[in-house]
């Protein structure tokens, strides 16, 4: 036991001391005894005595008047005095004249008498201190017979101070002494409320009342401030001792829950001062408020079995503490704090009060380490996957996410609010693509650091299924941008860092941005206009449009929040557009597209009307004319259905190739297929398509014509020709005539993912029901409201929940440790879930 228990233990014996009612040897001494005369003359203004007026004690009165001498140390230490007034035979006064008088006890303040006690009532050591003290607490202490008495005092007390509300079978009873001896000491900080109707029992909150046995509860009335909830209750389950309320009240009066920011070995509370053991729910920064809501849920459901500590994974260096999401330490000297990994916070309380489930706890994470370690050590060598190599390979790195705030249920739709932009990559914190992507996101927040307007953030789908679900997002990762908590933009592109950058800064910017003069439309093709991304070099589209052409408009705006992000658009409306469009010999409505910072403007006429067509019509433009193709900027062309014309060389091109190779692509008829080229020392992956063709690499650079959305036939120019703009032509011209052989055919297999994508939050919905999705809603929803549960009427934990439970779990605020188990614990365990499906 430790020195700093000791001290409490120490404390609670003098207190135990001072109120013993074990009769003493010297008690006998401390018994005064007067006439009527000294006694009252005795009598001093604010201090109590309890008087027993006798003129012959007769056998009938010799056990009370021992009883009465084994009170007097009890009461003397409340400031009572016990006093033995004997009364001359000729004395006939009020107190002495009657007989049935001499079998009465007085009880005075001052020369002021207070009650009246019939010597039957007082039958021993515990009813006269009983007995005494409630009269004399009788403002402090008040009596209830009636529910309505109480709901009309706990109404009263409500935002104001709590009450200490107890049940006593009897008056004058040990455990009735208790509670006046208690309300002695806490009468001034707390409201006392006693009653002997059993019925009251069941009225506040108990099914099973043991009318037999006194009960206390504590009701913290000061936190309640709704009339129609009642206060919370917690039930003390020890039996009704002045020790066991004072340690209950001190309980009571600790803070629900303490921050940590030191090393959990060093940290006391009351709690473990008083034998209790000390549950720390691990915290971070970015779930701060979730894992708040958590410690406090869990403090109320242990409330005078454990104390609640929040502890910061950030301000304590533990490795320990990386792949845990709850401690426990015990009030037992040298047994060090016990880590463990759970679900949800039943587990958290059946830890508390079943302590054999801790030892069954570590021996199943040990053996799932044992488990994991061994697979990984088996898979090392043959992982199939890239990127689940690579996240394998760097897991033990830790991932720069200062800059990115992470996003709960309850905090989610109030950021979208708090800046002009908010980018929210959606996320499974197990999941290998999500993973790596998450890096090169971390890569974006330092590049973006200080940007004004724009906030990164990250919401894992994992701990927040409902989030993901409202917004519409089934596939992992996820990156959309919110404008105001409005209108979202969600990014299709390449995960690099690079294309992540651009697309968060063009988004900065309206689309399509409304220019008012001629000098801003011209400085906007020129790429001077907006400021904010001059830096960035992009193809600038304008449209230019009359007042007779609206519809036409409509349907560019439209197209401007479809590409929002991807694309640079600008719109000028203005009385003097047809003279800006014949500058580009183009009339109303045309688009202008200004390639490399302005010093190439095309005019092109807008003949489509409908928004979609302007989509694919803007895209298609903004396709260079002779792309180098790269992994990154493949997609978009291959989307084209097209077939390819390809160049690929050692490095880069020579300037005849490429001016030749740009004459022809200038010269296709209605864009029929896609001329570009590839270097092979910029993308390596050149080569396992060359050999793909081929079967070995040809000799570089070599012109390849191939469609790989009709056929899939590969046909090679001839080396011996030099590539110019007239044999290219002429080759194309005898494969539409069908007089070349292709060198190889393709396989016909589709280019599919191997396995279709899973619907991971629809799977978790259907195997894991408690994880029900619904609990989260959009901007403007206004949620029912549920008032919370009373710390002591719910306590225990089914082992087959019904449906009422299972929802009333979701609902409850921090019930499923969700913030804070997400980092190692759910990677390890959730991959098991993964390699299931």
């Amino acid at each position: 036991m430790s020195a700093q228990k000791d001290s409490w233990v120490s404390l609670f014996s003098f207190l135990l001391f001072c109120v013993s009612s074990i009769p003493t040897r010297g008690s006998a001494r401390l018994l005064q005894e007067l006439s009527p005369q000294e006694y009252f003359s005795s009598l001093q203004a604010g201090r109590a005595s309890l008087a027993y007026f006798s003129r012959n004690v007769s056998p009938g009165a010799q056990p009370f008047l021992e009883q009465i001498e084994n009170s007097v140390e009890a009461l003397q230490d409340y400031g009572i005095s016990v006093v033995k007034v004997n009364c001359p035979k000729e004395d006939v006064s009020r107190y002495c004249g009657k007989e049935n008088t001499l079998r009465k006890a007085y009880l005075f303040r001052g020369n002021v008498l207070i009650r009246v006690f019939p010597t039957d009532a007082l039958f021993d050591v515990n009813s006269i201190v009983a007995n005494v003290l409630f009269a004399l607490l009788f403002n402090e202490v008040k009596y209830v017979e009636t529910l309505a008495d109480l709901q009309n005092i706990e109404n009263m007390l409500k935002g104001r101070s709590n009450m200490v509300f107890a049940y006593v079978p009897a008056t004058g009873t040990a455990e009735h002494r208790a509670v006046m001896e208690a309300a002695f000491v806490y009468g001034t900080v707390h409201q006392f409320v006693l009653t002997t109707e059993a019925t009251l029992l069941k009225d506040t909150g108990n099914d099973e009342p043991d009318v037999l046995s006194a009960q206390l509860l504590f009701c913290h009335c000061q936190q309640a401030t709704d009339l129609a909830q009642p206060c919370r209750r917690t039930a003390m389950e020890q039996p009704l001792t002045l020790l066991n309320i004072h340690r209950h009240l001190k309980l009571m009066g600790a803070p629900l829950v303490t921050e940590v920011a030191e090393d959990p070995e060093k940290v006391s509370t009351v709690h473990l001062q008083l034998g209790l053991p000390l549950v720390f729910i691990l915290s971070q920064k970015e779930t701060y408020e979730a894992d708040r809501r958590t410690a406090e849920f869990v403090a109320w459901q242990l409330l005078g079995k454990a104390g609640v500590a929040l502890l910061s994974r950030d301000l304590v260096d533990s490795n320990v503490l990386l792949r845990s999401n709850v401690a426990l330490k015990t009030p037992d000297e040298g047994v060090p704090i016990k880590y463990l990994v759970l679900e949800d916070t039943d587990e958290v309380i059946t830890l508390v009060e079943d302590k054999s489930k801790v030892k069954q706890i570590q021996e199943d994470e040990e053996e799932d380490e044992e488990d994991e370690d061994e697979k990984e050590n088996n898979n090392q060598d043959i992982q199939d996957d890239q990127v689940v190599e690579a996240v394998s390979r760097d897991k033990k790195r830790e991932l720069p996410l200062e800059q990115i705030l992470a996003l709960t249920e309850e905090t989610f739709h109030s950021a979208l609010l708090e800046t002009a932009r908010t980018v929210v990559m959606f996320y499974a914190s197990w999941e290998a693509v999500s993973l790596a992507v998450l890096r090169s996101y971390a890569e974006v927040a330092d590049h973006l650091k200080g940007t004004q307007g724009v906030l990164l953030s990250r919401v894992n789908c994992w701990d927040w299924p409902g989030v993901c679900t409202k917004e519409n997002v089934t596939q992992f990762p996820t990156i959309k941008i919110y404008e105001k908590g409005e209108r979202s933009v969600m990014y299709n592109g390449m995960w690099g860092t690079e294309e992540l950058t651009n697309f968060i800064m063009l988004s900065r910017v309206s689309c399509p941005l409304k220019l008012t003069t001629i000098e801003e439309a011209e400085g906007y093709l020129r790429g001077e206009f907006p400021p904010e991304l001059s830096s960035f070099r992009h193809t600038s589209v304008l449209g230019v449009f009359s007042t007779a052409t609206s519809e036409a408009k409509e349907a560019f705006e439209e197209a401007g929040n479809i590409l929002s992000g991807h694309v640079t658009m600008g719109m000028y409306f203005e009385d003097d557009a047809l003279a800006l469009s014949h500058q580009y010999a183009v009339s109303p409505p045309a688009l202008l597209l200004a390639r490399s910072g302005g010093r190439s403007v095309e005019g092109i006429a807008l003949s489509k009307q409908s928004a979609q067509d302007m989509v694919q019509m803007i895209r298609y433009e903004l396709l260079d004319i002779f792309p180098e193709i790269t992994v990154q900027n493949l997609p978009p062309y291959l989307q084209l259905g097209k077939p390819f014309l390809i160049l690929f060389s050692d490095g880069d091109i020579g300037q005849v190739e490429s001016e030749e190779m740009l004459k022809v692509a200038k010269r296709r008829p209605h864009q029929v297929f896609v001329a570009c080229w590839l270097n092979l020392r910029k993308t390596p992956v050149g080569r396992g398509i060359l050999k793909a063709y081929f079967a070995t690499v040809p000799s570089l650079p070599v012109l390849v014509w191939v469609n790989l959305h009709a056929g899939g036939q590969v046909f090679k120019f001839p080396p011996e020709q030099s590539i110019t703009e007239m044999n290219i032509l002429s080759w194309l011209e005898k494969l539409k005539a069908g007089l070349e052989i292709p060198s190889s055919t393709l396989s016909e297999e589709d280019w599919k993912p191997p396995l279709p994508a899973y619907d991971f939050l629809r799977m978790m919905e259907t195997t894991m029901p408690e994880l029900s999705l619904h609990t989260s809603h959009h901007p403007g929803d206004m949620p029912e409201q549920h008032p919370p549960k009373s710390p002591g009427g719910d306590t225990a934990v089914p082992k087959e929940p019904s449906q009422e439970n299972k929802a009333e779990k979701v609902v409850s605020p921090g019930r499923d440790l969700r913030g804070t188990a997400p980092r190692l614990a759910a990677r390890e365990k959730q991959g098991k879930r993964h390699s299931e499906l």
